[in-house]
């Protein structure tokens, strides 16, 4: 069963710095454009080869992309959980939901792209 999280659950746990992995599954160039602060950019293409070398299993994981209407992150929460995650969320809403309720994003072509 497909976990999911919610904007306002996500903004409390950036809020309240909890120990956790935010991943942008869009492109690099999207990344570089906006993105919600603290995420790293691994695009949903590059999950099955780059996870293991990346994230930790230990930790929550958190996947989102562009909205509702976008598939790439759940696409990417069901290979991270055959690939052993066990504590991945899906942020279904995504870039767009954020934004929708007015909050931070960053764009920066000083971010950090894990490609």
């Amino acid at each position: 069963m497909k976990k999911l999280i919610t904007r306002e659950a996500l903004k409390g746990m950036i809020d309240r710095k909890e120990d956790f992995i935010l991943v942008d599954t869009l492109s690099p160039e999207s990344y570089e454009k906006e993105h919600i602060p603290g995420s790293i950019n691994i695009p949903e293409e590059d999950i099955e080869m780059k996870a293991e070398d990346l994230l930790d299993k230990n930790k929550d994981i958190i996947v989102y992309c562009g909205s509702f209407e976008c598939t790439m992150s759940s696409h990417a929460a069901e290979i991270l959980n055959k690939l052993g995650f066990k504590n991945v969320c899906d942020f279904e809403g995504g870039l767009q939901d954020w934004k929708q309720a007015g909050f931070p994003i960053v764009s920066s072509a000083h971010a950090t792209a894990v490609c």
